[in-house]
């Protein structure tokens, strides 16, 4: 398990690099909630997401030649523009391999960063592990997982030692932490901060419906799988089973899981906008949705909810955004 001391390592070598996001707040939200809201608004990070906090920490532990040589990494997106950002800071060759069928904002924007994208058909069944597999043996290239990786897991807790200090300097002492959670690298990562720097902030991770994996596996103390394709409305946090190095981590330090609708995510996507002026993209915005619309399953007291990605296709938010009646 990853340690406090990996977290602020991974912010050591952040400094100067990675964003310290703002910590937000609006009353009509707060109203809407019944209770005080801060948001977290990783859109504002670097590549739009937090992923580019855990992508700059796993490059950045690596060795010079495994730099040298480069990395691959797999993803629907914002991994994938995190892990291509910091190589291209770093100069260090990338190969992402990404679905035919993700948001093609998400694909133009990880090649304009420099990285060689490759697309498989995930719809039609190809094996994204066979065919990373072939190319780092090919290439010699370092796999950098999205979130069931050390250094990943640690990049992502610099959010939780932000959060830490940033409520500390709102004088928020006891309050529930919902994130946006997949696979868990940056549930863990901040339950992990958190722990140590803010020790009555509880973490609860939030999913939709219909991929509520680490739900289920936080109620039944065992990992659980989804079944069916990695698609759906909520594309950044859409995975097959939580991580074998975050839920252990998730099952020491977390409360149950909460599950949002699509109906609940696109409220709060265009509440975001209305209200914060931030746009979110549909899994960046489902702990938001959980502070909205599912009160009753918190306990009394503020909530501090991620807004973990922003990298939202601008057909869509605009649809979102032209059908909610407030």
């Amino acid at each position: 398990m990853i340690t406090i001391s990996d977290i602020e390592a991974s912010a050591a070598r952040a400094e100067g690099v990675v964003r310290r996001t703002p910590l937000l707040s609006s009353p009509f939200i707060d109203d809407m909630a019944g209770r005080p809201v801060y948001l977290k608004a990783e859109v504002l990070q670097h590549t739009g997401s937090f992923k580019f906090r855990g992508g700059w920490s796993a490059l950045t532990a690596l060795t010079d030649d495994q730099r040298k040589r480069g990395v691959i990494a797999f993803s629907s997106g914002n991994h994938a523009q995190g892990v291509a950002r910091a190589a291209q800071i770093l100069s260090v060759p990338a190969t992402i391999l990404m679905p035919a069928d993700a948001p093609s904002l998400k694909i133009a924007n990880t090649r304009a960063m420099g990285a060689d994208v490759v697309l498989y058909d995930r719809k039609g069944g190809e094996d994204r592990n066979a065919i990373g597999a072939r190319l780092s043996e090919e290439r010699g290239l370092t796999l950098v997982k999205p979130y069931d990786d050390p250094m990943v897991m640690s990049g992502q807790g610099t959010c939780g030692l932000e959060i830490a200090e940033q409520t500390t300097e709102a004088g928020v002492e006891d309050a529930t932490v919902l994130t946006c959670c997949g696979g868990g690298g940056l549930t863990s990562g901040i339950a992990t901060a958190l722990e140590a720097k803010a020790p009555g902030l509880r973490v609860r991770p939030v999913e939709p419906e219909g991929f509520d994996d680490v739900a289920r596996s936080l109620d039944t103390g065992e990992i659980q799988s989804n079944d069916g394709p990695e698609v759906g409305l909520c594309d950044a946090v859409l995975t097959p089973a939580p991580g074998n190095l975050t839920f252990p981590v998730m099952k020491r330090l977390c409360g149950a899981g909460i599950v949002v609708t699509d109906a609940q995510v696109k409220a709060a996507m265009a509440i975001a906008a209305i209200r914060l002026k931030l746009v979110v993209e549909p899994g960046g915005a489902v702990a938001l949705a959980a502070a909205l619309f599912h009160g009753g399953a918190l306990e009394p007291g503020p909530v501090i909810a991620t807004l973990s990605g922003g990298n939202v296709d601008p057909n869509l938010f605009a649809q979102i955004m032209a059908a909610y009646e407030a």
